[in-house]
């Protein structure tokens, strides 16, 4: 059977495209979609990825219309929480620690949620 090897892209609707994705820059190290076929898209290590439809109920979400969110791996919870905090972004830590590791939330200017996460576990293998 033939598998999808990886996400490809993440796409969505934003009021303003050009701000959010220099946030995403700015704040997470996300570079922004190249505007020439010359120019690589953004690369990520290779890790678990968690592909999970939810229950139209799901507080996972947030507040309102959201139907969706990004989950990202990060290497060190701590030191991302930190810096996000100097650049005057708001991040809620979640205090339990999983055995699949640490989580912590936040939104982006747009009121988009997202979540970091510090893989363990089983999901911490290959990870340096």
């Amino acid at each position: 059977m033939q598998r999808v090897t990886g996400v490809g892209g993440v796409f969505f609707k934003a009021r303003d495209p050009e701000a959010l994705a220099q946030w995403y820059r700015a704040h997470l190290g996300v570079d922004p979609a190249p505007e020439s076929y010359e120019v690589s898209s953004w690369w990520q290590e290779a890790g678990p990825t968690v592909l999970a439809p939810m229950g139209r109920d799901s507080q996972h979400f947030g507040a309102g219309a959201h139907s969706w969110s990004l989950n990202f791996r990060v290497a060190d919870l701590d030191a991302m929480v930190e810096q996000l905090r100097r650049g005057g972004v708001v991040v809620e830590v979640d205090p339990e620690v999983y055995p699949n590791g640490r989580f912590a939330s936040l939104e982006d200017p747009e009121g988009n949620r997202l979540q970091l996460w510090q893989p363990d576990g089983a999901d911490r293998r290959g990870s340096s």
